[in-house]
């Protein structure tokens, strides 16, 4: 999820622990100051019913480790992104204070905060079927007479490869948020667990010097099989079983993550090391923590208002791809069967309120206008221009070629593009006077300039006068329904020219910067260069855009047909 998307939290759940009463009291006031609404439940109560599809939640957790523990397990398989405010003593997992709720929820809502994915890790047994985000925990069960055998012993295999024999009290598979304690039991390394897909193979109180734990990537398939009765314990037995002699147990990553939430008010991974752990090479306190320094081979900051607005335009158009991937997989459902303008009513609501909060937050001195309304004034000279939905005809069809487009303006021109489609995480962009770029590749238009060796692009073509005129002199032409993409096409070299019977600006202002960047030519159909209005919103405004070598006899071939027209008519 990204950390974007959370600027439109509309909803919030709270897990809360017995002694959590004050803090929750906080929570519903801060909640209800903002209109969010809250519910909430105590530990160990199913919030089924609370979290309603569609509508974006963040999940709060108030007490410790093990009210954090609860919320995964409420949370993660709804996909809900999780915030542990501690309330407890001696946690680990959640790390904001409650005197630093009000602030931390802030950040949160400002789209300010990080969203780290914590793998998790599926287990099948027989009698159990489950989900941890911490371990699993193999272990030989202590036996009624004290001379009995007291290990256990079980032999492992990863995808399908045996790796050997353990003979001790028991073997655990961690994920790297369960990892750190049994790890360094057994001597092993410590994993920093956000965006960490990595299993463990923990070893306890093995009967060899030489077996050491060893990590699996979170894809494997991890069996283990055990030669006697063992006990079989998932993130500390919330979910547990005994295994009998030959019994298997199938431990692999799980397909959905947790995703929890960070601010800058959380104690870091390492600083909860040093407090609760002992960490040899700190001391447990904040204070004179050096800086990490600056080095030559750090990226470059774009510290100039174009360069960090492109990085905020990304951000932005990738936060708002999410939900509308979410509710274009629903277009065919019963809910929305009846009336496809609630599709596109909803899906440009969700992308305009995250891109604008966004943009809004990030430069609150700027102008933000979409295709609906002038949703904030500036006072500076640079205003955004944003379609929050291009192509709503194929998206409420369920025809993957929609994009978003996000353009910057200074005095009116266009300086800045982004244009995101979703379905396919491609992403364009490009700064005026700089490259472009598709996803992290620079990217340039052909140059053909055959006419019969050529593939178009065409916009609403109302009386098919372009097609016909042009289909048979090229190799033919392509329409996708969105003219953000057909300029994005024309950029990357999948296409050589694209014409536009009617733009608007905010249909075309962020392709014009990324076409041109790509090497593009852009004009009328008369070959005058193309006037870009801002303010002209009602004029139809032709635009005809080339990969430059082939600018020249597209222009003569479509005004031959605009000049045979004209003959027609005189006759």
């Amino acid at each position: 999820m990204h950390r974007r998307r959370l600027v439109t939290t509309e909803n919030v759940i709270a897990i809360a622990s017995p002694d959590s009463d004050a803090p929750l009291d906080d929570l519903a006031a801060w909640t209800d100051e903002r209109d969010i609404g809250l519910q909430s439940v105590e530990v160990g109560e199913d919030i089924d019913g609370l979290h309603e599809e569609g509508r974006d939640t963040l999940g709060v957790t108030l007490g410790g480790d093990g009210t954090f523990l609860e919320g995964v397990q409420q949370f993660a398989p709804r996909e809900i992104p999780m915030v542990g405010i501690n309330t407890g003593t001696l946690a680990f997992l959640p790390r904001i204070a409650p005197t630093d709720m009000r602030e931390a929820l802030g950040e949160i809502l400002r789209g300010q905060a990080e969203v780290k994915t914590r793998q998790q890790l599926q287990v099948h047994a027989d009698g159990l079927d489950a989900v941890g985000i911490n371990d699993v925990m193999i272990q030989h069960i202590p036996p009624d007479n004290p001379v009995d055998r007291k290990i256990t012993r079980l032999k492992a295999f990863v995808d399908g490869d045996y790796v050997g024999e353990y003979d001790g009290t028991g073997l655990a598979i961690a994920t790297p948020t369960g990892s750190t304690g049994i790890s360094l039991s057994a001597n092993g390394p410590i994993h920093a667990p956000d965006d960490n897909e990595t299993l463990e193979m923990v070893p306890l109180h093995t009967h060899s010097l030489g077996v050491r734990p060893l990590v699996v990537g979170a894809s494997a398939d991890v069996r283990i099989v055990s030669e006697g009765e063992a006990s079989l314990m998932v993130d500390g037995g919330r979910s547990h079983t005994t295994m009998d002699g030959g019994d298997a147990v199938a431990i692999t990553g799980a397909e959905t993550p947790m995703h929890v939430v960070r601010t800058s008010f959380d104690d870091t991974f390492y600083a909860a090391l040093a407090a609760k752990l002992g960490w040899g090479i700190r001391d447990g306190t904040v204070e004179g923590i050096p800086r990490a320094p600056d080095t030559a081979w750090d990226e470059p900051s774009f510290e100039d208002v174009v360069g960090r607005a492109a990085e905020v335009a990304e951000e932005a158009a990738r936060a708002a791809g999410e939900p509308l991937r979410e509710i274009h997989g629903r277009v065919e459902s019963v809910e929305y069967k009846g009336d496809k303008s609630d599709v596109v009513t909803e899906a440009d609501y969700k992308s305009e309120q995250i891109i604008g909060a966004v943009i809004e937050n990030e430069f609150p001195d700027h102008a933000i206008r979409s295709e609906e309304e002038v949703s904030a004034e500036g006072s500076s000279t640079y205003s955004w221009l944003l379609d929050p939905l291009d192509g709503t005809g194929n998206y409420v069809n369920g025809n993957p070629n929609y994009s978003i487009s996000v353009a910057l303006l200074d005095d009116g021109e266009p300086v800045m593009g982004v244009v995101y489609a979703p379905e396919f995480d491609d992403c364009f962009r490009a700064i005026a006077g700089g490259k472009a770029y598709l996803n992290d590749q620079v990217v340039g238009t052909t140059d053909r300039d055959d006419l019969a060796e050529s593939m178009l692009l065409s916009g609403y073509d109302p009386d098919g006068d372009f097609l016909t005129h042009c289909y048979q002199a090229t190799r033919g032409i392509r329409r996708f329904g969105s003219a953000a993409l057909h300029l994005c096409y024309l950029a990357s070299g999948s296409a050589d020219a694209a014409w536009e019977y009617d733009t608007y600006p905010w249909d075309v202002a962020a392709g014009i910067v990324i076409a041109r960047a790509a090497g593009a030519r852009i004009t009328d159909v008369t070959g005058a260069e193309y006037d870009f209005d801002e303010e002209n919103d009602d004029a139809r405004k032709e635009l005809l855009a080339t990969n430059g070598p082939l600018h020249d006899a597209l222009v003569a071939h479509v005004s031959s047909r605009a000049e045979l027209k004209q003959a027609e008519a005189d006759d």
